[in-house]
C-alpha cells in the first residue's frame, strides 16, 4: 500500500524526538496516518502517541492491538527506538550492555516479530534505524555499535524469511542535528566543525532520514528488501588523507 494513500497505517517507535520525529513528520507529510510510541508521553505530540516500553512483550503487543482496534490494521513499522550514553567498554557494567543490546537489537526484533502478522495481511514493511556505527569501530559506544551490526544482519535474515509478504529493510544513519546534538558534538562551532568532516559538508537533518525512510516503505522501493541504505553524507574522509604530506597536482 502507498504511504501516500490517506488509509497507510505508519508505526513510528521512538518517533516523537530526534530523529523519530523526522521520521514521523516525513510519513505525515507523504498523506499517512502516523502512531508513535515511547516510554514518555511528549508534551505536545506530532503523531498519535500511545505509551509502550518496545522492550516489554506485554507492552508491545497491547501497543499492536490498540493500534488495529482505532485503525483496522498496520502498514508499515519503523523500527527508530534506540540509543545509547557514552561509556568505555572496560568500565561499563554487564548490565549496561544488557540494556544497550536488547534496546537496539532485541526491542527492533520484538516488535517486527509481533507486527509481522498484521504486516502480511496489506504486503508491508519493516524499516529499521541502524547506525554507521553498525559497520565502523564505535569507540565509547562499543555494544550499541555490535547491536546496530547486528540489527544490519537480522534485516537481511527477516527480508528471507519474510518474502515475498513483507519487506524488511534498514537505513544506515550517519550523525544527524537533533535537539541533542550539543551533547555529542559540543556548542554551534562544535557542530559546525563536526559537519565540517562530511563529504556534504553539515549533518544531516531529520526530516532527511525520513525522507529515506519514506522511500523505503513505498512503491518506488518495491523490489528493495534486504538492503541497509547508507545515509551519511559520503561517509568519513579517510584519515589518511589529512596525515599525507603529498602534494596533489591540480
Amino acid at each position: 500500500m502507498s504511504v501516500a494513500q490517506p488509509d497507510s497505517v505508519v508505526l513510528v517507535t521512538g518517533g516523537e524526538r530526534g530523529v523519530g520525529a523526522g521520521i514521523t513528520r516525513a510519513f505525515q507529510k507523504a498523506g499517512a496516518t502516523v502512531v508513535t510510541c515511547g516510554r514518555t508521553a511528549p508534551d505536545v505530540p506530532i503523531g498519535e502517541f500511545i505509551p509502550c516500553d518496545v522492550r516489554v512483550p506485554e507492552q508491545v503487543a497491547a501497543l499492536l492491538a490498540d493500534i488495529v482496534a482505532r485503525h483496522g490494521g498496520l502498514d508499515t513499522v519503523v523500527n527508530n527506538a534506540g540509543g545509547a550514553p557514552f561509556a568505555k567498554a572496560a568500565e561499563a557494567s554487564p548490565r549496561f550492555h544488557a540494556k544497550i543490546v536488547e534496546l537496539n537489537l532485541l526491542a527492533p526484533l520484538l516488535v517486527a516479530q509481533r507486527a509481522y502478522p498484521l504486516l502480511a495481511e496489506r504486503g508491508g514493511s519493516v524499516v529499521m534505524v541502524s547506525s554507521v556505527s553498525g559497520t565502523r569501530p564505535s569507540p565509547g559506544t562499543a555494544a550499541y555499535g555490535a547491536a546496530k551490526a547486528g540489527l544490519n544482519n537480522l534485516t537481511a535474515s527477516l527480508a528471507i524469511e519474510w518474502a515475498p509478504r513483507v519487506r524488511v529493510n534498514a537505513l544506515s544513519v550517519g550523525m544527524v542535528r537533533t535537539e541533542q546534538a550539543e551533547l555529542h558534538y559540543g556548542d554551534a562551532a562544535g557542530i559546525a566543525a563536526v559537519g565540517a568532516t562530511v563529504p556534504l559538508g553539515r549533518l544531516a537533518e531529520p526530516d532527511e532520514i525520513g525522507a529515506c525512510a519514506v522511500f523505503l516503505a513505498s512503491p518506488m522501493a518495491s523490489y528493495v528488501s534486504g538492503a541497509t541504505l547508507l545515509v551519511h553524507g559520503g561517509g568519513e574522509v579517510p584519515a589518511f588523507l589529512a596525515a599525507s604530506n603529498v602534494t596533489e597536482n591540480r
